[in-house]
Formats: structure tokens, C-alpha cells, sequence
């Protein structure tokens, strides 16, 4: 790996990208990616793209997210979640660089009890997550240096996602139905951005490829904590509403049927996160406070 870090981070409208292109100031020389510089469904103009950025480290947030959407847009989001990241890892293995990709909860099937482990089986019951699954396949056949972070539910205070969603809701309705027996950690998108610059500053004092290929792999990466969906959206109006929040009832995700199937337990341990790293997440809500307050 080149002394100094030239850092590839695609998706830089997106909820992670933007935040990670403020994170992963200092730490190199950063080279942003949107839509206007670069049509990701163009697989051989992504190939060339790299190539003439010669980055050291791709950062890819990127991703196709509409997850409901997905169950009839395969091919689409077998594009974004697959072909693209494997386009990636094959040009971090040829010039010797790294790959940091971001997963989902959504690769497991959410029956288990307890949070789940990196090693835990996967088994993902919708589109989307079969097709980040197998993201993440194909950039561990390419046999380059990478880490694959999985998170969940992610928010921030741009694009489309649940805090928005209620925020909107809650100014127009004096009550809401969510679902309850969904349990999961919402993890703000700043948060992720903010570890993922603390690992990429370890790695860049290390100055060494080796350091990236000992430590490749999977980790999960999310708030600490877990919490239902009804559970986040009264913590939101708590803090954005107080007594003029809306009534949240709480329903059980039949009753709210989605194109979709999303996993019941979507839980996550930390614990590699924080043995390989150091790094110790925040609670759901400290973080919710702070985006709150941002």
C-alpha cells in the first residue's frame, strides 16, 4: 500500500456516503463517486474509473437499498449488490489495495434468540439480502484485501429512511401504527462513517497491505443496543415532539405486510468489532440524540 492513502468512496449522496466523505478527511487523499461521475450499472466504465483513480483503499457504500422494490428489480440490485462490489475487489486484488464494503442484517433469517455472530449461518428471506450475501461472496473469491461491514437500520437526516418517515408522519397524523415484534439496533449513518475513519486511520499508520489482509473479513458494525421500530419511533417524538407527539401503537409486522419479508431478530454482536479494532459503539439512543441535535 502507497504511503500516502488515496481513498475511492463511492455513493457520496447517499446516507453513509456523505458522511463518510467528511470523516475521511486527513486520512489521505479522497476521491469522491456519485452518479453524476460515474454510471455504476457500467460495469466496464467502473473498471476504467478505478484504474485512472489508482486508489489504495475503495470505500463503497453504494448499494441498492429499496428493499421492497428489489423483489421485482433482481436485475437491478443484482448489479448494485453484486457485480459492482466484485468489480471492486478484482481491481483492489490487482493493484494491491483494499476494499471496505458495507452489508446488511439482513443476510440471516432473524430466528435466532440472541444477537447474531459473524459465524452464525446465514439465511436471507428476501431479495435484497440474498443479493448482498452474495456481495460479499464474490468479493472473498476475488481474494482481495477487504473488510465487509454489516450494519442495520440506518438513518440520518438526508435520503429516504425511518427517522425521516416518521418526522414527516408525525407532523401530519396524531397516531401512527408500528411494528413491534421486529427488534434491531438503528444505527446512524455518522456513527458508521465515524468507525469506519477510526479503522482507516489504524490502517493507515500501519502503511502496510498486510495489515488489510490479516485483519479481512466480515465484522458487524452498528449501535449497541437493540430496540423494536415502535421503540424507535416514540424515542424520535420524545425528543422531537414531547406532548405533542403522536399515539404509537404497537402491531405486529402482519399487520403491515411488505413485498419484502424482513427478519424478526436483526440483532447484532459487536464484540469482533471491538476485539480486532478497539472500537465500542454507541448506544442506539445516544446516537439518535445526537442526530437529533445535529
Amino acid at each position: 500500500m502507497s504511503r500516502e492513502l488515496t481513498i475511492l468512496v463511492t455513493g457520496v449522496n447517499g446516507q453513509v456516503g456523505f458522511e463518510l466523505l467528511r470523516s475521511l478527511q486527513g486520512l489521505g487523499r479522497v476521491v469522491p463517486c456519485d452518479r453524476s461521475t460515474l454510471d455504476l450499472s457500467d460495469l466496464d466504465r467502473v473498471r476504467a474509473f478505478v484504474r485512472d483513480a489508482k486508489p489504495s483503499l475503495i470505500v463503497n457504500p453504494a448499494a441498492y437499498t429499496a428493499v421492497d422494490k428489489a423483489e421485482t428489480d433482481i436485475e437491478a440490485a443484482r448489479c448494485l449488490n453484486v457485480d459492482v462490489p466484485r468489480v471492486f475487489a478484482e481491481e483492489a486484488a490487482r493493484a494491491g489495495g483494499a476494499l471496505i464494503h458495507y452489508s446488511t442484517d439482513y443476510v440471516y433469517d432473524g430466528v435466532k434468540s440472541s444477537a447474531y455472530l459473524e459465524a452464525d449461518a446465514t439465511n436471507p428471506q428476501n431479495v435484497y439480502g440474498e443479493t448482498k450475501l452474495d456481495g460479499e461472496r464474490a468479493i472473498a473469491a476475488t481474494g482481495c484485501a477487504h473488510l465487509i461491514l454489516r450494519t442495520s437500520w440506518v438513518y440520518g437526516r438526508r435520503g429516504k429512511n425511518f427517522l425521516q418517515t416518521m418526522l414527516r408522519l408525525g407532523a401530519e397524523r396524531k397516531e401512527l401504527r408500528v411494528v413491534a415484534d421486529q427488534v434491531g439496533a438503528p444505527t446512524w449513518a455518522k456513527t458508521i462513517a465515524a468507525a469506519t475513519s477510526h479503522i482507516v486511520a489504524q490502517g493507515a499508520a500501519a502503511n502496510d497491505i498486510d495489515w488489510w489482509v490479516r485483519r479481512s473479513g466480515v465484522y458487524h458494525l452498528s449501535s449497541a443496543g437493540a430496540t423494536s421500530w415502535h421503540g424507535f419511533a416514540e424515542a424520535i417524538f420524545a425528543t422531537t415532539m414531547g406532548a405533542d407527539a403522536p399515539t404509537v401503537m404497537p402491531i405486529p409486522a402482519s399487520d403491515y405486510p411488505t413485498p419484502a419479508k424482513r427478519p424478526a431478530n436483526s440483532r447484532l454482536s459487536l464484540d469482533k468489532l471491538t476485539e480486532v479494532f478497539g472500537l465500542r459503539m454507541p448506544p442506539w439512543g445516544e446516537a439518535l440524540q445526537l442526530c437529533l441535535s445535529d
